[in-house]
């Protein structure tokens, strides 16, 4: 059976960043939440492969207990931002455009193209590297599509984490800064590859959601991992 690649993850987020490039982030969500530096940690993941298990039981504040909606395909495969003003059902389609691909008919540079269409165009709130750090680097995309690997995903669930509740609660005027929301969201991803090899892995990631009054959200970041 033709060996499957290891697919875009979320586990390798922060890695070799430099100290000033994590302070800079960590400062854009403390400027925003006030005190919830103090209660998060970089985001760790897994890339073990899981078949078939359960995803996390919603926190509780679950969200719509709807997927996200799927939008129409940009730049190869990857999913168009929808139009939506609300910070929980945005971030829960962003994660699945994150845990979905398909290196039979997207290469790299569209691929990255179609995730920076997500992003706010607000460059003091936009950290683009988290984002496009999690697409493989040139070659092995290329062995990715030789073996024509493809994901899809679905979404379980999204919520705002209690840090980030807490946080607002104790000074409801500091997001209006920037208008930044911190989400949440667990669901699965299904990988393909060539010969009929198949897998499944829960995914969990926690999102920077832009979202001004008025205006559709927009991706800021991959933040750091929250407490539920």
């Amino acid at each position: 059976m033709p060996k499957r690649f290891p697919s875009i993850s979320l586990s390798s987020y922060g890695v070799g960043w430099s100290a000033n490039k994590r302070i800079a982030i960590v400062a854009i969500v403390v400027t925003v939440l006030l005190v919830i530096a103090a209660s998060v940690a970089w985001l760790s993941g897994s890339d073990q492969q899981v078949q078939d298990h359960a995803a996390p039981a919603p926190a509780s504040r679950p969200s719509s207990s709807e997927t996200a909606p799927r939008a129409a395909a940009v730049s190869g495969s990857v999913l168009k931002p929808p139009q939506i003003a609300e910070p929980v059902e945005y971030a829960k389609s962003a994660a699945q455009m994150l845990w979905s691909y398909n290196t039979n008919d997207t290469t790299r540079d569209q691929q990255l193209a179609g995730m920076r269409a997500w992003m706010t165009e607000e460059t003091a709130y936009s950290d683009s590297v988290s984002v496009s750090g999690q697409v493989p680097d040139p070659v092995l995309w290329s062995r990715m599509a030789d073996q024509d690997q493809h994901a899809t995903a679905s979404v379980t669930e999204g919520h705002f984490p209690s840090a980030f509740k807490a946080a607002l609660a104790d000074d409801p005027s500091a997001i209006t800064e920037a208008y930044i929301y911190v989400v949440t969201v667990n669901g699965k991803q299904q990988i393909a590859w060539k010969g009929g090899g198949s897998g499944a892995e829960e995914r969990a990631v926690t999102l920077a959601v832009q979202c001004r009054p008025d205006h559709d959200c927009a991706l800021a970041a991959i933040a750091p991992n929250v407490t539920q």
